[in-house]
């Protein structure tokens, strides 16, 4: 059995998944680290609360150490699956516990911080809470493609695999999300000189 420290640098996934499979517990270790950060990231992005991210990206693990004895080396890329698994999970908690409701606008009012030097902050707290604001407002399908092309800067294919679609209908998705999403951080929603939502709108065409 290899050292753990020789387990890590091993570059290729499905070897380390092998490796899990015949018995190393450190090659779960290893693929836990390489992998739980970004998988408990798009969660988070997607559902807004730390617990059920927390939940669903160690449910994703859980789900991969079951199916190691059958992996296929070659068949899937793993980060792949780990994303494909993640997102449909977070995706039925968003529709069982109906999160998709209207929200206060006066929640991001209360972010307005007139002191002298606040500048900077404000419109860095605006961004964060006007996206999030905004995301949480578009379907759910249309929310993961957001998600995986602009904060995991996946290409059309990678996302059309984890979503088990076409690319036509990845770049359908990302296309009426991008017009939601302009539509709601238009200039001025968030602030009075509009910084932040022009900041979002460039950051999502």
């Amino acid at each position: 059995m290899q050292p753990a420290k020789d387990l890590a640098a091993i570059v290729d996934d499905d070897a380390l998944l092998a490796a899990f499979s015949a018995g190393a517990p450190d090659a779960a270790r290893a693929l836990t680290d390489r992998h739980l950060g970004r998988i408990y990231a798009l969660a988070l992005r997607m559902l807004g609360n730390q617990a059920e991210a927390e939940d669903v990206a160690q449910d994703t693990m859980l789900r991969l150490w079951k199916v190691a004895p059958e992996w296929q080396a070659g068949r899937a890329q793993l980060s792949t699956w780990l994303y494909r698994v993640a997102s449909n999970l977070a995706t039925d908690r968003l529709r069982s516990v109906q999160r998709h409701r209207p929200a206060d606008d006066s929640a991001l009012d209360s972010l307005i911080d007139p002191s002298p030097g606040a500048d900077d902050v404000l419109i860095t707290a605006e961004r964060d809470t006007a996206l999030h604001y905004a995301l949480n407002r578009l379907p759910d399908r249309q929310k993961l493609a957001i998600t995986l092309r602009h904060f995991d800067e996946m290409s059309q294919p990678d996302m059309a695999e984890i979503m088990d679609t076409t690319i036509e209908a990845v770049e359908g998705l990302l296309g009426r999300g991008r017009r939601a999403l302009a539509a709601m951080l238009r200039p001025g929603l968030t602030t009075k000189n509009g910084a932040a939502g022009a900041a979002l709108k460039a950051r999502v065409k």
